[in-house]
C-alpha cells in the first residue's frame, strides 16, 4: 500500500489522468450504447415463471407493454356524443403514434365492458410493439401528450402503465445534489479547510460517476435492473465519501505531527488506507452473497452495486493520494497551518466531548448498554408484520398520471370530486390474473368452459374474461379479475385457492395443467423464493464477515458481537420501512405515495448492504482499540482509547451518509426511497447507538474475555494485520519524537488531561 501511495504521489498527474479518462471512456461508452435494464422479476420453476413462458410460446403477439388510457367524466357520460367523438379521433391519433402495435377502445360491440357501470368512466387499452424495458420514452411521451389534449373542464384523462410510468418526472439529480451539499458543510466543519473537504467529494464523485457508466454498459450482458444504477449511487456516494473521509483525516492527523505531505499520504494510505480495503472487500462478500441466491434479477443488482464498491475503494487509495499532494499543506486550515509555524509538532490529544463520552461510557457500562438495548427491540417490533409484495402504481403520489388512472380503474378517488361517488371496474382490474395452460384434445376444450363457470362463482372473483386459443389450438389462456387489488392479502389468499382448490378440481380426468400467472402470482412467488433461500443466504453473508474479524482481531468475542449488531441494525432498519411504507406513517406527507407491502428483494439486498456498511464501522473502530490493547494489554483503557480516538471521525462519517441516504428520498422512487431511508436509518443506529455505546459497554463489561482466542484455533489461522507493523513502529516512534518536542510546550500550558490517564 505504501508502495502504491508514493507512486501516485510522484506520478500525481498520470493517476489523475488515468482516472478522468477512464471515466470519459466509461461515460461516452454508456451514452453511445444506451441503458438495456430489465426489471424480470421471474424465477424459473415457479408457476408464474411456466405460465409466463406457456403464454409468450403459445402466443407471441402478446409480447408488447400493454398501457391504458382512462377518462373520467364529471357531467354527463363517457357514451355523449361530444365525449366519444372527442376520444374516438384521441385514440386513433395515438394507434398511429411510431411505436404503438394497437389500440382497443370502448366505442364498439366488444367494448362493453370498458364502460362502467355507472357510465362515468371509460378506459382504452394501447399495445405497444416492444416490451417496457425497451420502449423508446418519446415513443411513450407522445402517447401521453395526445391523450391529455383531449382533457377539458369536464373531461379527465390519465393514464397508467409500465411504459407511461417511463414519462414521469423523477427527482433528476437533485438528490444527489443535495447528498453532497450537506457532505460538503459537514466535511468543512470537520476540517476547516475547503480544499480537503472538496477531495473526498472530488474522489467520491469521479468513481462512483464510472461506476454508474459502467453499470449501463453490464446491463447488455446481464439482467440488471432499473434501480440498480440509483443504488449502486447511493452506496458509492456514502462509503466513497467516508473512505476519504477516513484517509484525509489520517493524513491531516500526520502533517499536525510534523511529517511532510509525501509521508503524511503515504503513511495515511499505508494504515487507514488498508483498512478502507479490508471494509470495501467486508462490503463486496456481503453484497456477492447475493449470488447464492441465484436469481439472475439479484445477480445483476449485486455485482453492479460491488463494481461501485470496487471502483470507490480503489479511487480512495490511488486517486485520493494524487489530489492530496496537488493540494499539499492547505489540507490544514489557515489557523492550523499557522499554528503549526508558531508552534511545532504537537501531539494530538483526544479530547473534548469524545473523551468524555469515553470515560462516560466506561463508568456507566450496565446502565447505557440496558438504554441502548431497550430502543433496538422498540424499533424492530414493526419486522414482526413484515408483509412481502407488490408494490404497484396505485402506491405512487397522488399527482402522477399513473396512480390517477389507477384509483379511476379501481372506482377512488381522484382530484376528481365526482369521481369520488363510486363507478370504476373495481380494485381487481389494475392486476388480473392470467391462466394459462396447454389443450390437447375435445375432453381439454369441453373442462376450459366448465372452468370458466366454476370460477365466476368462486369467492373473491370479480369477472372472467372468455377462453382464448391460439392459431394451433394447443394453448389456451383466460384473465381473472380478483375484487381486491393487486397487493392486497385477499388477492394472494385467491392465488393459494385457485392453485390449491379450483384448479386441481378441475384438471381430474384431463391432461390439462393449469398455471396461474400475473402481477400478484409472480411477485408471491419471487417472494416464497427468496423466504425460503433468506436463512441461507444470511447464514453465509454473517458467516464470512465473521471469518474476517477472526482473522483480522484475533478474538471469538469480536466477531459474534459484530454479528449479533448488524442483525439488530438490520431489524431495526426494516421496522423503520415497514413503519412508513407498509403502514402508511407518513408516507404520503414525504411524497412516497400511500401505504403497501414491501417489495420481496428490499429484505436481501438491506441484509446484504447494511452487513457491509455496519462492518465498516466495526472495523475502523475495533481496529483502534486493538492496536491499544496489544501495546498495552489493558481492556478499559484499549476500549476507552478507541472510542475516544474514532468516534468523532465515525460521528461525522455517519452523519455524512445518512444525509447521502436520505436525499435519495428525493428521487421520486419508492423503490430507491425505501433503501434511503432504511440504510439511513441503520447507519444512524449503528453510529450513534451500537458503535459508540452498546459496543463499547459490552467491551467494559466483558473484559480480557473480548480478546480471548484458544490456542489451537490461534495456532492454526493465518496471521494478517489490518494496519502493518512496520506502520505501527513507525507512528512509536514518531509519537516519542514529538513528544519530547512538545514537552516544554505541554508544561507551560494548562491543558485538558489525556483520556488515556482518565480514571476508570
Amino acid at each position: 500500500m505504501a508502495a502504491l501511495a508514493r507512486w501516485c504521489v510522484q506520478r500525481r498527474l498520470v493517476a489523475v489522468l488515468l482516472w478522468l479518462l477512464a471515466f470519459v471512456g466509461v461515460t461516452v461508452a454508456a451514452a453511445v450504447m444506451g441503458s438495456a435494464y430489465s426489471n424480470d422479476y421471474e424465477v424459473p420453476g415457479t408457476e408464474s415463471g411456466r405460465a409466463t413462458q406457456l403464454l409468450a410460446e403459445g402466443f407471441p403477439g402478446l409480447g408488447g407493454d400493454s398501457d391504458t388510457v382512462v377518462w373520467h367524466t364529471t357531467n354527463g357520460t363517457v357514451r355523449a356524443p361530444d365525449v366519444e367523438q372527442t376520444m374516438t379521433r384521441t385514440l386513433d391519433e395515438i394507434a398511429d403514434l411510431p411505436g404503438v402495435a394497437a389500440v382497443t377502445g370502448p366505442y364498439d360491440e366488444q367494448g362493453a365492458d370498458r364502460v362502467s357501470a355507472d357510465g362515468h368512466t371509460a378506459y382504452a387499452t394501447v399495445t405497444f410493439d416492444d416490451s417496457a424495458e425497451n420502449i423508446d420514452q418519446g415513443e411513450a411521451r407522445a402517447v401521453v401528450s395526445a391523450a391529455k389534449a383531449a382533457e377539458t373542464d369536464g373531461l379527465q384523462v390519465e393514464l397508467g402503465g409500465s411504459a407511461i410510468a417511463l414519462t414521469e418526472p423523477q427527482g433528476g439529480h437533485l438528490a444527489e445534489v443535495v447528498g453532497v451539499a450537506v457532505a460538503v458543510v459537514v466535511l468543512f466543519l470537520a476540517f476547516g479547510s475547503l480544499a480537503a473537504s472538496l477531495l473526498p467529494i472530488a474522489t467520491a464523485l469521479v468513481s462512483v460517476g464510472t461506476a454508474y457508466a459502467g453499470i449501463v454498459l453490464l446491463g447488455h450482458v446481464m439482467t440488471v435492473a432499473d434501480f440498480a444504477p440509483m443504488l449502486g449511487m447511493l452506496i458509492g456516494l456514502g462509503v466513497g465519501i467516508d473512505y476519504a473521509l477516513f484517509i484525509v483525516t489520517r493524513h491531516r492527523h500526520g502533517l499536525k505531527r510534523g511529517l511532510s505531505v509525501t509521508e503524511a499520504v503515504t503513511n495515511a494510505v499505508a494504515t487507514t488506507g488498508r483498512a478502507v480495503v479490508f471494509a470495501g472487500a467486508t462490503v463486496c462478500i456481503a453484497l456477492l452473497g447475493m449470488l447464492i441466491l441465484r436469481l439472475s434479477f439479484l445477480n445483476g443488482v449485486a455485482i453492479a452495486a460491488s463494481l461501485t464498491v470496487v471502483l470507490t475503494v480503489a479511487a480512495s487509495v490511488t486517486l485520493l493520494p494524487a489530489l492530496l499532494s496537488f493540494i499539499g499543506m492547505r489540507a490544514l486550515s489557515r489557523r492550523e497551518r499557522r499554528h503549526l509555524a508558531e508552534h511545532g509538532p504537537e501531539p494530538e490529544l483526544p479530547t473534548g466531548l469524545a473523551a468524555r463520552w469515553s470515560a462516560f461510557v466506561e463508568r456507566h457500562p450496565k446502565l447505557l448498554g440496558a438504554i441502548a438495548l431497550a430502543v433496538i427491540p422498540v424499533l424492530a417490533l414493526p419486522t414482526l408484520g413484515l408483509r412481502l409484495g407488490t408494490s404497484d402504481q396505485g402506491n405512487n403520489p397522488e399527482t402522477s398520471t399513473t396512480r390517477q388512472a389507477y384509483d379511476l380503474l379501481a372506482g377512488g378517488t381522484s382530484r376528481s370530486s365526482a369521481a369520488e361517488s363510486g363507478g370504476g371496474f373495481g380494485p381487481g382490474v389494475n392486476g388480473p390474473l392470467t391462466l394459462v395452460t396447454h389443450v390437447d384434445g375435445a375432453e381439454d376444450k369441453l373442462a376450459l368452459d366448465n372452468l370458466d363457470a366454476t370460477l365466476r362463482t368462486t369467492d373473491g372473483v370479480a369477472s372472467v374474461t372468455p377462453v382464448t386459443y391460439n392459431s394451433g389450438g394447443d394453448t389456451a389462456y383466460l384473465t381473472v379479475v380478483p375484487e381486491s387489488s393487486p397487493q392486497s392479502r385477499s388477492t394472494s389468499e385467491l392465488v393459494d385457492k385457485l392453485r390449491g382448490e379450483v384448479l386441481p378440481r378441475a384438471e381430474t380426468g384431463t391432461s390439462l395443467d393449469v398455471h396461474v400467472g400475473g402481477v400478484t402470482a409472480g411477485y408471491d412467488d419471487f417472494a416464497e423464493v427468496i423466504v425460503g433461500k433468506l436463512p441461507l443466504f444470511v447464514g453465509v453473508v454473517i458467516g464470512l464477515g465473521c471469518l474476517l474479524l477472526l482473522l483480522a482481531f484475533r478474538s471469538v468475542g469480536i466477531p459474534l458481537k459484530a454479528a449479533a449488531m448488524n442483525v439488530a441494525a438490520v431489524a431495526a432498519a426494516l421496522g423503520v420501512v415497514v413503519a412508513i411504507f407498509q403502514w402508511g406513517w407518513g408516507s404520503e406527507l414525504l411524497g412516497l405515495g400511500r401505504a403497501g407491502p414491501i417489495e420481496p428483494f428490499l429484505p436481501v439486498i438491506m441484509v446484504s448492504v447494511l452487513f457491509g456498511l455496519s462492518m465498516d464501522y466495526q472495523v475502523f473502530l475495533v481496529s483502534r482499540m486493538y492496536e491499544e490493547w496489544l501495546e498495552t494489554g489493558d481492556n478499559r483503557r484499549a476500549v476507552r482509547v478507541g472510542l475516544a480516538e474514532t468516534s468523532r471521525v465515525i460521528n461525522s462519517a455517519a452523519v455524512i451518509m445518512i444525509s447521502v441516504f436520505l436525499a435519495f428520498v428525493l428521487s421520486g422512487d419508492r423503490v430507491i426511497a425505501m433503501f434511503g431511508i432504511a440504510l439511513a436509518a441503520a447507519v444512524a443506529l449503528d453510529a450513534f447507538v451500537l458503535r459508540t455505546l452498546l459496543v463499547p459497554a459490552l467491551m467494559h463489561l466483558l473484559g480480557g474475555a473480548n480478546w480471548w482466542l484458544p490456542r489451537w484455533l490461534d495456532k492454526g489461522l493465518p496471521r494478517i494485520s489490518i494496519e502493518p507493523p512496520e506502520a505501527r513502529a513507525a507512528h512509536e516512534r514518531l509519537a516519542a519524537a514529538t513528544d519530547a518536542e512538545a514537552a516544554d510546550v505541554l508544561a507551560e500550558e494548562e491543558r485538558q488531561r489525556d483520556v488515556r490517564d482518565i480514571a476508570g
